[in-house]
Order: C-alpha cells, then sequence, then structure tokens
C-alpha cells in the first residue's frame, strides 16, 4: 500500500501543500498525510500519523526527499526506522530505492545538499540584513507621520468609536489601539 506524507513550512503555502496532495493521489496513494511546519522542526504530527498507519511492506511516498526533514540526521534516521520495519520510501523527483546502500548513500547526498542550501540562505539573508541596518536602513513598514498619528488621538478623544477612527483615517483598528496606549502612557 502506498501512503503519501506532504509538508510545507508555513500556513502561507497552502497552495504548495493542495499540489503535494494531487501529485501524492495521481500517483496511486490510498491516503495522504501532512504538516504545515518548518522542516528544522522535529514534532511533525502528519508524519508520525503516517509512521504509525504504515505496515510491513508499505510504501512511504513524498514529492520531495526533503519533505521527510531539513537535516540529514532525522531524514536518514526516518529512512532506517522505515527500513527496519520493512517498509521503504518513495520520493516522486527521484527513482531510489531507500533499502539499498546505494539508495541510502544518494539520499544522504541528497539531504546534506539541501541542508547546506538552507544554512546559505540563512547566512546570506543574516548578511543581508546587516549591511541593510549599516546603511540606517531597518525592516517592516514605514511608521505613520506624527501628523496622522495627532489626528487619529484627537478623534478617539472627541469621542468617536474606534471602529469609526480606523475607517475614517484609513488604518487598522489595532493601530488606533496602539495609538490610544501610547497616548495613556505618557
Amino acid at each position: 500500500m502506498k501512503i503519501g506524507y506532504a509538508r510545507v513550512s508555513t500556513q502561507d503555502q497552502g497552495l504548495g501543500l493542495e499540489q503535494q496532495r494531487a501529485e501524492l493521489i495521481a500517483h496511486g496513494c490510498e491516503r495522504v498525510y501532512s504538516d504545515i511546519v518548518s522542516g528544522a522542526k522535529t514534532k511533525r504530527p502528519g508524519l508520525e500519523a503516517a509512521k504509525a498507519y504504515l505496515r510491513e511492506g508499505d510504501v512511504l511516498v513524498v514529492t520531495r526527499l526533503d519533505r521527510l526533514g531539513r537535516t540529514t540526521v532525522d531524514t536518514l534516521k526516518t529512512i532506517k526506522d522505515l527500513d527496519e520495519a520493512g517498509q521503504r520510501i518513495k520520493a516522486l523527483d527521484l527513482d531510489l530505492d531507500t533499502r539499498t546502500p546505494a539508495g541510502r548513500l544518494v539520499a544522504s547526498v541528497i539531504i546534506s545538499l539541501s541542508e547546506w542550501e538552507l544554512d546559505m540562505i540563512r547566512t546570506r539573508t543574516r548578511e543581508a540584513l546587516a549591511t541593510a541596518r549599516a546603511a540606517g536602513r531597518v525592516g517592516g513598514r514605514p511608521g505613520l507621520p506624527a501628523e496622522k498619528r495627532s489626528a487619529i488621538l484627537a478623534s478617539v478623544q472627541a469621542g468617536m468609536s474606534v471602529v469609526q477612527t480606523a475607517k475614517y483615517h484609513g488604518v487598522s483598528r489595532t493601530t488606533v489601539y496602539k495609538i490610544k496606549a501610547r497616548a495613556n502612557e505618557q
């Protein structure tokens, strides 16, 4: 029996999750388990449920090998655990049998490259942020001009509700609450 497992990194990638599910079903998976978490996190309830459902001779199908995790050690442990239980992994992007020494070697190289790529992305991101800070740029949306903050505060103090104030000034209710709270602190 083929059991599918799909994983995406954040809630924003729901489309990626649906695409993975569709691919897994198209490749004959009878059940598809999924997680919406970071690959660096060790708790993946969908993967654990899929592993618990698998029986000897079953195949865990993933769209890409790196869906099992980001670290080489974690992914190879999953492969080893499944192998010892008489189960195997099929990655749709590779024609790879994880029960053979050559298959495990290829899997470890691919996972190592994924881990290296993630480390490189993190390093480049940190360097780019440091460069931007050194140049005086700070991330995030620019704050509201002082005049607009004063006008919002004046509206609230004049008795306008938070919802009305937010609509009138074209800002969120959260912004109105923050301006109100800052005024109360002073």
